[in-house]
């Protein structure tokens, strides 16, 4: 599936946002952040940008505009936003023991664990100062300090979220709704941080800027839905990790959860016994795949991400906005809920 346009049309400023946030920092701890970010390679030489969707900026900047204003004045919120879920990668990556990420080293497996510490940690402190920049350009005191509150409840959320993900990691008793919950937090509260932010920039309606937040939340848990499913069953070629990868790395995602929850005990059994054991090889893979399938576990999770999407589109037409902009939410929407990498 083709990117949507609009996921290109603030790219460039959103860069130059960050880039213009990290030019005073010359100590190398800053270089681990421009690593990650994808514009220097780990000797610190510019590359061609090898970075990701920039989903997270772009809603804040969309839902702005569509809230009403010129999207500049959320450039800040925007690059703040963007800085806390990469911190929130720099961690999870060493939580999860990843070695790659966009088809390179990730920042610890380059610099090691506790450097790699550091780097997302005074990412997340730049977020709070970016942030600020709001403030800076004319933003009334009043607006700047609900937008540091959203943005600090949002990223205990996410923290929250990562807990309970590390959690049930050691469990195999729970549920679509625990699931659900645990989403919430990791996923989907700052990709409602985002809009709701964008939209109290750009509005003094408190019912709009709800509106925006609450169709943040269901993007974001049908986006995660939709990573589920690709972390099992998509095309190697499109998302750069091999077919399964999620069941090789024992990883409970929902598709996992739902067989766990609502399979037969046997479906569940054999899945606790292939999930105890040190590694899975490709038969057992195969096992958790016929396992799946006799759960339905792919239709039950697809329909899921469907509904949100659904609910996602009635808020749109709720909101009240101009045409075009409606139109570059409905684009997000399919895209967040087929895309295929």
């Amino acid at each position: 599936m083709q990117t949507p346009h609009i996921l290109n049309k603030y790219r460039s400023a959103i860069d130059a946002e960050l880039k213009s946030l990290l030019a005073p920092y010359r100590l190398p701890l800053y270089d681990m952040m421009r690593y990650h970010l994808g514009w220097i390679d780990e000797r610190g030489k510019e590359v061609a940008e090898i970075s990701g969707k920039a989903l997270r900026p772009t809603l804040c900047l969309m839902s702005c505009e569509a809230a009403g204003r010129d999207y500049m004045p959320a450039m800040p919120a925007a690059a703040a936003v963007e800085l806390i879920h990469n911190f929130s990668l720099i961690h999870d990556d060493i939580q999860d023991d990843d070695a790659e990420r966009r088809h390179r080293p990730t920042v610890w497996k380059v610099w090691g664990k506790p450097q790699a510490i550091n780097a997302g940690s005074a990412m997340c402190v730049l977020a709070g100062l970016s942030l600020s920049r709001a403030r800076d350009d004319g933003l009334d005191l009043e607006k700047y300090e609900r937008l540091l509150t959203i943005l600090n409840r949002a990223t205990l959320k996410l923290i929250e979220g990562q807990y309970l993900d590390i959690q049930y990691e050691r469990t195999f008793d729970i549920d679509v709704d625990d699931y659900l919950t645990m989403i919430r937090g990791k996923t989907a509260a700052l990709i409602s941080c985002s809009m709701e932010t964008g939209a109290l920039i750009g509005t003094d309606d408190p019912v709009k800027t709800e509106q925006f937040r609450e169709l943040g939340e269901n993007l974001g848990i049908a986006f995660q839905i939709r990573d589920d499913i690709l972390g099992i069953w998509g095309d190697a070629k499109a998302t750069g990790k091999p077919k399964g990868s999620d069941i090789k790395r024992k990883k409970k995602t929902l598709p996992i959860v739902y067989a766990l929850s609502s399979g037969s005990g046997g479906v569940k059994d054999t899945i606790v016994e292939i999930f105890q054991k040190d590694n899975i090889g490709e038969n057992d893979a195969k096992t958790v795949f016929d396992l799946l399938f006799k759960a339905d576990a792919y239709a039950h999770v697809q329909e899921m991400v469907r509904d949100y999407g659904e609910k996602s589109e009635r808020l749109i037409h709720a909101i009240g906005m101009e045409q075009r902009c409606m139109d570059n939410f409905e684009q997000i929407v399919e895209f967040l809920t087929d895309r295929d990498y």
